[in-house]
C-alpha cells in the first residue's frame, strides 16, 4: 500500500491589522442612526470597536451641525478620549479634502497622532475633483515628518504608488510606508481584481518594505476585506465606508463590522492583530495612556 502523502503545514501568517473608519465626512444619521457624529459618540463607538478587535482607528470630526471640519480642538478632544478609553489603540487622523482646504487640512497634525492619512495625488470623486496638489502633498508630508507621524498613503490610482516610492526615496516618511488601496469610489478606481493584483504587485516591487491594506466602499467593503485578508495584507472596515451588513440590514455599530471582518480573518486562519502586534508590524512606538 502506498504511503499517504505528507500534508504540508501552512506557513503561519502575520495577524491582520484591522482599521476601523468610524465616521468619515459624508455618512450621517440619515444613512444609519449608528453613525457616531459627536465626540462622545465617536469615543464610545471606537471603544466598542477596539474591544471587538480593531487596532487602528481612522478619525474624522464634525461640527455641531454634523458637517465635516478639520478643527484641531475637536481632534484634540477625540484624541484625549481615545487615549483614555482605548489604551494602545493606534490613532490615525484624516487630512482629507472634504474637511478643509489647503493647510487647514493639516491643522491637527501638531497633536502628534500615531498616523495620518496622506493622499499623494488627485483623482475624481462622485461629484467633484479630490484635489491634492504637489505643493500640498509636500507640505503635509513635511508636517507629518516634523511631528513624527507615520503616513497612511492613500492609493486611488496607480500613479500614487509611484509617487509614494518617490517620496520614500526622498526620505519623506518616518519609517516603512503603510499604503492603502481605495477601491469602489464612484468615478475613481472601481473594485477590480486584476487591478488589485497589479496594485499589490507594483507595491511589492517599488515599496518592498511597505505594509499594505485596502478599503472598499459600500457593498465592496466585504469583498475588499476578503481579498486583503486572503493575500496576507491588512484591512479596513467601518461606517465611514459602508453602513450595511447586507443589502437589507443596517450595521448596528462599527463593532459589528469589525466582528464581521474577524470572521473573514478566521476563515483564512488569521487572527486580528492586537494593538501591540499592530505597532510591531508597523514599526510604531508604544503610546502611554492619558
Amino acid at each position: 500500500m502506498a504511503p499517504e502523502p505528507v500534508k504540508q503545514a501552512r506557513k503561519p501568517q502575520d495577524p491582520c491589522i484591522i482599521c476601523v473608519a468610524i465616521t468619515g465626512s459624508i455618512t450621517g444619521k440619515h444613512h444609519n442612526p449608528a453613525v457616531p457624529l459627536s465626540i462622545s459618540e465617536q469615543i464610545e463607538s471606537t471603544h466598542e470597536a477596539f474591544e471587538a478587535g480593531a487596532s487602528i482607528v481612522h478619525c474624522h470630526v464634525r461640527d455641531d451641525e454634523g458637517a465635516p471640519t478639520s478643527d484641531p480642538q475637536r481632534f484634540a478632544l477625540l484624541q484625549q478620549g481615545l487615549l483614555k478609553h482605548c489604551p494602545g489603540l493606534i490613532i490615525q487622523f484624516s487630512t482629507g479634502g472634504r474637511s478643509g482646504a489647503g493647510h487647514e487640512r493639516g491643522g491637527m497634525l501638531p497633536l502628534q497622532p500615531d498616523m495620518a492619512s496622506l493622499t499623494v495625488g488627485s483623482n475624481n470623486f462622485p461629484t467633484r475633483i479630490y484635489e491634492n496638489s504637489p505643493d500640498l502633498v509636500d507640505w503635509l508630508s513635511l508636517e507629518m515628518l516634523a511631528h513624527d507621524i507615520r503616513p497612511e498613503v492613500e492609493i486611488f490610482d496607480l500613479s500614487h504608488i509611484f509617487k509614494a516610492a518617490e517620496m520614500q526615496a526622498a526620505g519623506r516618511f518616518n519609517g516603512p510606508p503603510h499604503v492603502q488601496f481605495v477601491m469602489g469610489v464612484k468615478n475613481a478606481m472601481p473594485l477590480d481584481r486584476d487591478v488589485f493584483d497589479f496594485y499589490l504587485e507594483t507595491t511589492r516591487r517599488l515599496l518592498p518594505d511597505a505594509t499594505w491594506c485596502g478599503a472598499g466602499i459600500g457593498r465592496d467593503q466585504i469583498v475588499m476585506n476578503e481579498w486583503c485578508v486572503s493575500e496576507g495584507g491588512h484591512a479596513r472596515t467601518g461606517l465611514e465606508d459602508n453602513v450595511r451588513m447586507d443589502k437589507t440590514t443596517l450595521a448596528p455599530s462599527n463593532a459589528a463590522l469589525v466582528r464581521r471582518l474577524i470572521e473573514v480573518c478566521h476563515a483564512h486562519d488569521r487572527e486580528p492583530a492586537t494593538p501591540a502586534e499592530a505597532r510591531a508590524l508597523l514599526h510604531l512606538p508604544e503610546r502611554k495612556a492619558a
